[in-house]
């Protein structure tokens, strides 16, 4: 897509393709930055002689629901702060590109200042709870392949901490037959996980039944996606809805998703002294300050710390 307001966009697109960005982040640049084109559109601003000012009335027009989306629809709801700053940081990027080719960019990157955001309580569920979660499918779901796949599903999430997105795209040819995990991760990263005995018991189970031609590993058992047999591969919403149901069911008021688990997966190895650089590793992190935000210590405990440890007590 051509964008006329915004120099050289086409070729900071193909920079990152040529520096083997993935499609999905292309994309997610090109949409970020075509909202801010759209901006400057309404605005009647010249890019050449945009201002600070302009930045301003930029991360206004982002709060407002009377903004257009990049396929030019209305927004519906409020961006959240932490969606605003993605947005703000793919227009720096884009300055900063113009100026690493000696192009004249109106403004500094750094002149781009995120929002302030919310810093809320992270929270993983108890152990026991999050346990019972794992286990629900077996004992919730009618269709024996159904069941038998969602606990795999559950079971590889919290046993290995990938990502759900890597969890989806998942082939048979990536696990070995001791439970190793190759995964190839954000960023073209590569690493290995490992799947608990436990964990990979209910997965050998499930492949037992599961059919088909696909080299994904967890397959759908209906709806469209079901009849690509060479392709089909189990969608992240499916997982999310399911993990979401399961919740609600058990009565857990701890927010849990699939990316709860990858949270669970850190907090309990650290709480059972498993050494920060080896999370790192098994996560994926390329920095140790990332794995540490994923590991949240339980209110349980805390508790138990503070009543062994208290000068007081």
């Amino acid at each position: 897509m051509k964008q006329a307001m915004l120099p050289l966009f086409d070729s900071f697109l193909l920079n990152l393709q040529a520096n083997n960005y993935s499609k999905e982040t292309l994309y997610n640049y090109e949409r970020d930055l075509i909202i801010f084109e759209d901006f400057l559109k309404e605005s009647k601003i010249n890019f050449s002689k945009l201002t600070k000012k302009d930045i301003l009335n930029y991360k206004a027009y982002l709060t407002s629901v009377d903004r257009k989306t990049a396929n030019k629809m209305k927004g519906k709801k409020k961006l959240t702060p932490n969606s605003i700053n993605r947005i703000l940081s793919s227009l720096r990027s884009y300055l900063k590109f113009l100026i690493d080719i000696d192009y004249t960019s109106p403004l500094p990157p750094d002149a781009i200042k995120m929002v302030k955001t919310i810093k809320k309580k992270s929270q993983v569920a108890e152990l026991n709870l999050l346990t019972k979660l794992i286990e629900f499918p077996s004992s919730f779901e009618k269709n024996k392949k159904v069941a038998v796949r969602n606990r795999a599903i559950l079971e590889m999430l919290f046993a290995t901490g990938i990502r759900i997105s890597e969890l989806i795209n998942l082939k048979l040819n990536q696990i070995d037959k001791e439970g190793k995990i190759f995964i190839l991760g954000k960023g073209k990263k590569e690493r290995f996980t490992y799947l608990t005995p436990r964990a990979f018991g209910h997965v050998k189970k499930y492949l037992i039944i599961r059919g088909s031609v696909s080299p994904f590993v967890f397959i759908p058992y209906s709806g469209a996606n079901a009849s690509d047999e060479k392709n089909k591969k189990i969608s992240k919403r499916y997982v999310q809805e399911r993990i979401k149901k399961y919740r609600e069911l058990l009565g857990i008021n701890v927010p849990t998703s699939a990316h709860s688990l990858r949270h669970g997966f850190a907090t309990y190895l650290a709480e059972s002294g498993a050494n920060p650089a080896a999370i790192q590793i098994l996560l994926g992190h390329e920095s140790l300050d990332t794995t540490t935000r994923y590991v949240h210590a339980s209110d349980r405990y805390a508790q138990k710390i503070h009543q062994k440890f208290h000068p007081l007590k």
